[in-house]
């Protein structure tokens, strides 16, 4: 049995082995395909190291070639760029050649093909004809900007027309046209209302056309190349040259003047005060319409332009502005006069009024001459103004006319003084904006009422020494109630009354009515002792017992008729006098003979009464008792008239 088992063992080793050997087998063929394959790849790499060696010179003649195509090809596009440049030359230079007028836009267009060509080749030194191209470039590019500055100095000029008042006028608000073709006075004066200031401050102006807009943007084209081609004197030179004449020659059609102050001092003062009202009328044209437009014409045609924009503008409208505000000047600088002061008011609110636009208008630094010589003119009116107020105060104290109103109505004085009051009060906003001028701390309300009172006080005492001319102190009463129920009349119906106050009414009030007693009392005291019953009786004969009524009273005929005869000679005497002497106000004239009527009616009656028997029952009692109460009182109905001296003997 044991046999069979070793006999398996040795057959499995054999086997083992066989497959050793088969695989020793494999492996040494490996190694032997191994070494020929790399004998083989070493022999591929000697032959590749030898090809390579022979195709290098090709390969670098190959990549010469590749870089000389390349470099043709730059040069080749290089050469088109510089023929475009070339060719863009050569249609600039046509169109130069051909001028600006035919066709701007492409003149334009040629200019700018001009700067850039300069640029490029500048930047193209390389290029061997790049100097002579540059220059010939730049005396072309000098020549077109010379024919542009011809070109905008012609298209400017075509356009620039002044303009006719007619074309003014219709720009103005209805409420500030002339009627006819003149401007009629806008101003203010004593004669005219002054409701033309707010009207005018808030009236709304249609904008006025310079020039037209299809043109500004050609000429801001123009002006730009100037610009740019570094031409800018030039360019400020031909506007302000050709507009500042434009707009001069408008505001002399206008009717503006250039007046000096010894031309002013000269004038009549109908003229003066016709030629202020209208320079009121023309800064308000100049400024609301006429410096207005040329501002929106410089800044569309300089828009972008910083440096030439208000530069222009000043130089373009100094010498207009110069124009309006010398004749201001020479007003404010003229010999001052009270009768100035409303036209110097006028003045100043019209300053006062287009300031805003002024400083609006004339802004920058370039305008800076022009706003303060406008507003150095409102603060000379200002200062003239207060020291003609001042002057107007002195006067009314100090006025020495001599001329006496024989019948003792309100003086001329009074009257002009009353007016120029209540003028006053139609310039408050003024006066009180002049006020804060010269600030002092005082409101500028109390301001006005202190100076209106300083006025009434100076009026008064002139008047009292008005009144010392009168011989009869009667008169002397009558002139002075006339002259302050005037004052108070007028105070209470105007504005001034608010600042016055009522107590300033009541006080004067009482000084009117005081005069009205003096009066009475002088004029009437002699006549009355006439119908006294004193001294009346006598011892001597010719008198009459009592009647029972005691009405004679044992008085004397003769003394009662002497009594009456003398009543007679007085009152026909003053009725004479005072027939010819004025109250002219109705219902103080009324008043002061009622006064007098009462006094004199009742004790004349009393009188006829008492005593009439004595001379009734004698020769010729009409001789005495000429006259009834009734006739008395239609006699005093005339009294205070103002009757001429025939008519007074009528």
């Amino acid at each position: 049995m044991g046999i069979p088992v070793r006999t398996a063992g040795v057959m499995g080793v054999d086997n083992l082995s066989e497959k050793a050997a088969k695989m020793r087998e494999s492996l040494q063929k490996s190694q032997s395909i191994t070494d020929n394959m790399v004998s083989i790849l070493g022999s591929f790499d000697h032959r590749l190291s030898a090809l390579e060696t022979a195709m290098r010179p090709t390969q670098i003649r190959t990549h010469a070639i590749r870089r000389a195509h390349e470099n043709i090809d730059r040069t080749l596009k290089a050469a088109d760029v510089i023929l475009d440049r070339f060719d863009l030359s050569r249609e600039a230079e046509a169109k130069i050649t051909r001028g600006p007028h035919e066709d701007l836009e492409s003149y334009l267009e040629a200019i700018e093909q001009l700067r850039s060509n300069i640029v490029f080749f500048t930047n193209n030194k390389s290029f061997k004809s790049s100097d002579g191209v540059i220059s010939h470039a730049s005396n072309l590019l000098s020549k077109a900007i010379s024919k542009l500055e011809q070109e905008f100095k012609q298209l400017l000029s075509s356009y620039s027309k002044s303009v006719e008042p007619d074309r003014l006028y219709e720009c103005l608000p209805s409420s500030l046209r002339p009627s006819s073709g003149s401007p009629d006075s806008s101003g203010k004066n004593p004669n005219n209302s002054h409701t033309g200031h707010i009207t005018a401050e808030n009236a709304v102006f249609a904008p006025l056309i310079l020039i037209p807009p299809r043109v500004l943007p050609l000429l801001h084209d123009l002006a730009q190349h100037m610009v740019q081609a570094g031409h800018i004197q030039q360019c400020l030179v031909i506007y302000r040259d050709t507009r500042s004449i434009v707009l001069e020659e408008t505001l002399q059609k206008l009717g503006v003047e250039k007046l000096s102050k010894d031309d002013v001092q000269k004038m009549q003062w109908e003229v003066l005060e016709l030629k202020i009202g209208t320079w009121i009328h023309f800064m308000r044209i100049a400024v609301k319409l006429l410096f207005t437009a040329e501002r929106k014409v410089c800044d569309q045609m300089f828009e972008g332009i910083e440096s030439l924009r208000d530069q222009c503008f000043a130089e373009v409208t100094a010498g207009s502005v110069a124009m309006l505000l010398s004749f201001g000047d020479a007003i404010a600088k003229s010999k001052r006069s009270p009768e100035k002061l409303f036209v110097l008011l006028d003045m100043y609110e019209i300053m006062r009024e287009l300031h805003n636009e002024i400083e609006s208008l004339f802004r920058g630094k370039a305008c800076k001459d022009i706003r303060e010589s406008a507003l150095g003119l409102t603060k000379r009116l200002a200062q003239t103004a207060q020291e003609t107020f001042g002057d107007f105060e002195e006067a009314v104290e100090k006025d020495a006319t001599k001329t006496a109103v024989s019948d003792g109505t309100v003086h001329p004085l009074t009257s002009y003084v009353i007016n120029y009051v209540k003028f006053l009060f139609d310039y408050q906003s003024t006066l009180k904006q002049l006020f804060q001028e010269f600030e002092n701390g005082e409101d500028s309300n109390s301001q006005l009422a202190s100076v209106t009172m300083r006025i009434m006080q100076a009026l008064q005492i002139n008047l009292e020494g008005k009144s010392k001319q009168y011989k009869d102190p009667a008169l002397t009463n009558l002139f002075l109630m006339n002259n302050i129920h005037y004052m108070v009349r007028s105070v209470r119906r105007s504005e001034a009354k608010d600042l016055l106050g009522d107590d300033w009414v009541q006080r004067h009030r009482r000084v009117v009515q005081q005069h009205a007693n003096q009066y009475k009392r002088i004029a009437w005291a002699k006549i009355l002792q006439c119908l006294s019953i004193q001294g009346l009786s006598s011892s001597g004969g010719g008198s009459v017992g009592g009647d029972g009524a005691g009405n004679s009273s044992g008085a004397s005929r003769a003394l009662v008729k002497d009594r009456l005869k003398i009543f007679n000679g007085q009152f026909e005497e003053l009725h004479q006098r005072q027939s010819q002497w004025t109250v002219p106000d109705t219902e103080l004239r009324e008043s002061l003979r009622l006064a007098v009527a009462e006094v004199l009616l009742p004790a004349y009656r009393s009188f006829i009464k008492r005593f009439g028997a004595l001379v009734e029952n004698g020769k010729n009692p009409h001789k005495y008792i000429r006259y009834s109460a009734e006739d008395l009182d239609r006699m005093l109905g005339e009294f205070f008239e103002g009757k001429t001296l025939n008519e007074a003997r009528r």
